[in-house]
């Protein structure tokens, strides 16, 4: 069983905050999939026209990361968490990045849930997996990044190096690949976003990762 904590002093702090975690087996990473980005599409043209830009940052799944990053001394109209950013993405009329067909499952899922998700090659981590405040000295290496020193801020951690900022940012260093074969996704809940709210996007990543690139659900459940 993969181990998934919440740190004390995180909990003790952020009541209400919850994770939800899925794990999806023996998948086939493809490079694309024509069904895939036409779901994205049709996916887009929905949330063109039934959300304003304007609008965005007072829905309430997304006001509640607002509020929550101004808590953790995040300035969210600069850093924007995840999921806002791809929907603000599409809102201005771009479509979402596409990476490899697990990158662009998952983050369909996080469009169609406004939850941050992160997803990780789970051969590339070692257990525990802990949320937690980032150390004195520690370093991360995000996504086509540059390792670098970071300041004092919520992580994901496993038991040798971050893995996300949180709720925004993946290494480079467990990122999804067409070598990867087992995946593990994390939706990145707030106080305020209610539990069973993160715990169905965690599963709807993991049907989405599934439908498009094979596999099976090992396992999703609630860490809070």
């Amino acid at each position: 069983m993969v181990i998934v904590q919440i740190s004390d002093e995180v909990r003790a702090r952020f009541e209400g905050l919850s994770l939800g975690i899925a794990i999806v087996e023996d998948v086939n990473v493809k490079s694309k999939c024509e069904e895939l980005s036409a779901e994205i599409e049709r996916c887009e043209m929905e949330i063109r026209r039934s959300i304003k830009i304007e609008d965005l940052k007072d829905l309430p799944i997304i006001r509640a990361y607002r509020d929550f990053y101004w808590r953790i001394k995040i300035d969210p109209t600069k850093q924007r968490p995840s999921a806002e950013a791809l929907i603000r993405r599409i809102l201005r009329g771009k479509s979402i990045p596409r990476i490899n067909c697990a990158v662009d499952a998952y983050n369909l899922a996080s469009i169609l849930t406004q939850i941050s998700i992160g997803a990780y090659d789970l051969d590339k981590i070692v257990e525990p997996i802990v949320l937690r405040w980032s150390r004195e000295g520690e370093k991360f290496k995000g996504i086509g990044e540059d390792e670098k020193a970071i300041e004092r801020q919520l992580v994901i951690a496993d038991s040798e190096k971050i893995i996300n900022l949180y709720p925004h940012r993946d290494s480079d260093l467990t990122k999804i690949t067409k070598d990867t074969k087992r995946i593990l996704t994390i939706a990145c809940g707030a106080p305020g976003i209610p539990s069973s709210t993160v715990l169905k996007a965690a599963e709807k990543s993991a049907q989405n990762i599934v439908k498009f690139c094979g596999g099976r659900i090992e396992r999703c459940w609630l860490v809070k």
